[in-house]
């Protein structure tokens, strides 16, 4: 057999919210009305009771005053109630119209006690033939008379029968009433939250994140509301960057897999007719394509993956790597360049043999945290973009502005415009202009700037285009992060 507590526990975890918040209510509000009602009757029984006894006190006090000036009539005259007159010895001397005078109505040891304390008892009536119920007080006059003084107290005692039975009827009907206000009342201040479940379920019936509604009420259903609909719409951001990475990758995909798929089908139908070694050349090519693409993918999936874990707290930010010289990174870039159409030059000295072109601009190291190869494609990406389209030459410069370490690489190209300068960062962007790729070997997919940014980000960084200042046309591609002090 299951114990009480926690069947009652169980049995509470499966309310819902708003039986919940009307039976706290409920329970609260009985308490509260339960203690009024008792705070309200015992008032008012004091009050009441009190004020009975003033009377009996006064009647008393004036028949002492007639006593203590000897001039007592008798019988005793009295307004209301009933007075007896004791001597000393106890014995009854003197009384009201209609009052006992063989029996006290307390015995002289009680009304002597009564007159010395002030205080006042109740008694019942009927023995006496009066009133059921009495108040009784006594008091002392000069010669060692006791007055006793009763005072009927059954008009009191049913109008606090009345008030009784008021609050027995009238209580449970207010409760009844208040709770059936707090169940509407908690009904209403929760169908904000009934609406967003609604739209919740509509979003998830329909697929498409669409804005969940928002009460006019400033407070925390209204900041819940706006947070769920800043999430979704991120996340429908995120769709359609999803839908649209995964549209432009077949595209891009669907390219040298049709060119490849179309030389080869030539070279089965005619082969002896076929170059194959061209034909191998081709095919290679086109797979050389495939592969770079393939890895870009997989290099902007690993850098959100870390993007990710950092805003998720998982991961650091930026991210931890070994110590790497952007000056000798840049001078073992630019060697490789030796042959390029047009030529890259640093403004650090040259280790491949031949002095530099430029002035030394940094004659100490410029060290950053990160990883050499993940820099070092980064790098690559920038001048592989500036000797694309530069006109005469490409610079790539490194030097350090106070906490940063600044990676720009020039060109004399046609140049980018300035609207255009973020838009480029994005995945499989390609603009309509000189810059924009012409045919298959003229660029990339235009993913080498999403991958600068994301490798700088996830080092902490920035990436960012502008004009080339040694330059009327052109652009400069700078990459600013943190210096390492390791």
């Amino acid at each position: 057999m299951a114990k009480p507590g926690p069947a009652l526990a169980r049995w509470w975890r499966r309310r819902g919210l708003r039986a919940r918040v009307t039976l706290t209510a409920a329970l609260g509000l009985l308490v509260a009305l339960i203690a009024a009602d008792l705070l309200l009757f015992n008032a008012l029984r004091v009050s009441l009771t009190r004020s009975v006894d003033d009377t009996a006190h006064t009647a008393a006090a004036q028949v002492v005053a007639l006593i203590n000036e000897g001039r007592l009539p008798d019988p005793v005259p009295v307004v209301t109630g009933t007075i007896q007159v004791l001597s000393p010895a106890g014995r009854i001397v003197d009384g009201s119209p209609g009052a006992d005078r063989l029996v006290p109505l307390i015995p002289p040891a009680q009304a002597t006690a009564l007159a010395d304390g002030g205080a006042a008892t109740q008694l019942q009536g009927a023995p006496y033939d009066m009133p059921s119920l009495l108040r009784v007080v006594a008091n002392r006059a000069v010669d060692g008379d006791l007055v006793i003084a009763a005072v009927p107290y059954s008009e009191t005692s049913g109008s606090l029968s009345v008030v009784l039975k008021a609050l027995i009827i009238g209580t449970p009907v207010l409760f009844v009433a208040f709770t059936g206000a707090i169940w509407l009342v908690t009904g209403s201040t929760l169908r904000p939250i009934d609406l967003l479940r609604r739209g919740a379920a509509h979003v998830t019936g329909a697929g498409a994140a669409e804005e969940l509604p928002v009460p006019e009420a400033r407070d925390e259903v209204r900041s819940l509301a706006l947070t769920l609909n800043d999430m979704l719409s991120r996340l429908a951001a995120a769709q359609q960057r999803q839908r649209a990475l995964v549209s432009d990758t077949a595209h891009e995909l669907r390219s040298p897999i049709a060119s490849i798929r179309t030389q080869l089908e030539v070279a089965l139908d005619h082969p002896s007719s076929q170059d194959w070694a061209e034909t191998a050349r081709d095919v290679l090519a086109d797979t050389l394509r495939l592969s770079r693409l393939a890895e870009d993918l997989l290099l902007l999936a690993r850098l959100d993956e870390q993007a990710g874990a950092a805003a998720a707290g998982t991961a650091r930010t930026p991210r931890r790597g070994a110590p790497v010289d952007l000056t000798e990174l840049s001078r073992a870039v630019v060697c490789r360049y030796a042959d390029a159409r047009v030529p890259v030059t640093t403004a650090v000295a040259d280790t491949c043999g031949e002095a530099d072109q430029m002035a030394v601009a940094e004659a100490d190291l410029v060290t950053v945290t990160g990883d050499w190869q993940s820099l070092d494609r980064l790098l690559v990406n920038l001048v592989d973009n500036a000797v694309r389209y530069a006109k005469s030459e490409v610079t790539v410069r490194v030097e350090r502005t106070g906490e940063w370490a600044e990676l720009s690489v020039c060109d004399d190209g046609p140049g980018i415009p300035e609207p255009d300068r973020e838009r480029v960062f994005d995945r499989f962007t390609r603009l309509d202009d000189a810059r924009s790729r012409e045919g298959d070997e003229a660029g990339g997919a235009g993913l080498g700037l999403a991958i600068v940014r994301a490798t700088a980000q996830a080092y902490g960084g920035t990436a960012s285009l502008d004009d080339n200042p040694g330059s009327p046309s052109g652009l400069r591609a700078t990459v600013r992060l943190p210096v390492s002090h390791d």
